[in-house]
């Protein structure tokens, strides 16, 4: 049976629209590794709305911490920035971006303040039910190296149909 493990990776960075396309790659590496292609364009895509909307609307400093999780059943990511300001659904049209979009690429999605600011995460149901090992299980053991049998071995001499024998040329 094969057990996924609960799976988590965060990174803090100083949000900037250069840094949005490196997020986007450590992420789509993570999903790629965890074997949730299917997930990547419309993680990645929501991840790139969440670290915009840093860029775009909090003051000051822009360190937020992007975290990816993978439970066995739903992708969950969410980005956590030190503005205390909860943000506001401007627009209900995933065309102009921002949390719309969000909503339209996830399942679910919510915010809640922090004692720091707030974090803005969104799900994405990605396979059905699983059972999540809370650490990795042992390594299956090793397979046996490979000896070849010795000539002088009885099975080695009785494997080996008469006549066929090699012959062995003497030199003088």
């Amino acid at each position: 049976m094969n057990v996924p493990v609960a799976c988590r990776y965060s990174i803090e960075v100083s949000a900037s629209p250069e840094r949005i396309p490196q997020i986007r790659r450590i992420l789509a590496a993570h999903l790629r590794y965890w074997s949730l292609e299917p997930h990547i364009v419309p993680v990645c895509r929501a991840v790139d709305e969440l670290v915009g909307n840093v860029v775009q609307h909090v003051p000051g400093d822009k360190t937020c911490v992007v975290e990816l999780r993978w439970t066995g059943r739903h992708v969950i990511a969410s980005v956590a920035d030190k503005d205390r300001r909860m943000p506001r659904i401007h627009s209900s049209s995933p065309s102009k971006g921002g949390l719309a979009t969000v909503a339209v690429l996830s399942d679910s999605w919510g915010t809640c303040g922090t004692a720091t600011g707030k974090v803005i995460w969104f799900s994405r149901r990605a396979k059905a039910a699983q059972r999540v090992a809370a650490k990795p299980s042992a390594p299956m053991p090793l397979l046996r190296e490979f000896r070849p049998l010795s000539a002088s071995s009885p099975v080695a001499r009785d494997s080996v149909p008469a006549g066929s024998e090699p012959a062995v040329a003497a030199r003088v």
